[in-house]
């Protein structure tokens, strides 16, 4: 090989490096813009959305030990089937949700018509026993949202970048008055997929909730087929309660 030859195939080699961080930055740019989210939802690009109530949510929800009619938090909910389950066995919802696509679907779904008023930057779809936020979670107050007797975090804290988790943690904590809490997040090699959803370790979760809660390890599970096929995961159900 001349010297000429390696010059170039080393310098091809710093190219590709080079636009491989470029694209990852990118989409690490994208996934925090709310744009991401309003596309994903106008071109039903929703695999992420299951037809089902999450069997997480109906084995562990008893751990949290709330009587009827307590009124669970949904952050990022988006039209899940979990919402459904929730008022079925006879609990109310508040949840927050940036497209407003989900929440006219999840209503029509429900069979139910909301009343819809602007506060700010949000609007709040009322009906009986629940109410969704529309817009920015982090314009969300607690005054808006109102007292909460537990909070149900399974497509959250997983759907956002490293870089905003602390300040999710920290602003849902405060708009729920450190109510209880049941998470799911997964867990894998990052290196192998990307996400959302993103890969939320033990070490991350307790450096998050640990200095405001007691944290609870419930069940570990492997996820059936992997993570989007691609590589090995484990769903982890944490139970948060206020220290």
């Amino acid at each position: 090989m001349s010297c000429g030859t390696l010059y170039f195939r080393q310098f091809d080699d710093e190219s590709a490096r080079a636009t491989r961080a470029c694209e990852a930055t990118h989409r690490k740019v994208t996934i925090m813009e709310p744009q991401f989210w309003h596309d994903r939802w106008a071109k039903n690009e929703i695999g992420f959305h299951k037809g089902e109530a999450n069997p997480l949510l109906v084995t562990y929800f008893k751990e949290l030990a709330l009587a009827k009619g307590s009124r669970i938090f949904v952050p990022l909910c988006g039209k899940t089937l979990d919402i459904s389950w929730l008022l079925s066995n006879g609990y109310r919802v508040a949840g927050a949700e940036l497209s407003a696509i989900a929440i006219e679907q999840l209503f029509t779904e429900l069979g139910t018509k909301p009343t819809i008023t602007r506060n700010g930057g949000i609007d709040r779809y009322h009906a009986p026993d629940i109410d969704i936020f529309v817009g920015d979670i982090f314009d969300v107050t607690n005054t808006m949202l109102g007292p909460v007797d537990a909070m149900y975090d399974r497509a959250a804290l997983v759907a956002l970048p490293e870089n905003m988790r602390s300040r999710y943690t920290a602003h849902v904590t405060t708009i729920t008055n450190h109510a209880p809490q049941l998470l799911v997040c997964y867990e894998y090699d990052q290196r192998a997929a990307e996400g959302p959803p993103f890969s939320i370790s033990h070490e991350e979760v307790r450096r998050h909730y640990a200095h405001r809660y007691q944290l609870r390890l419930l069940a570990s599970e492997d996820v059936p087929g992997g993570l989007k096929g691609k590589c090995a995961a484990t769903e982890h159900v944490w139970l948060l309660r206020k220290n």
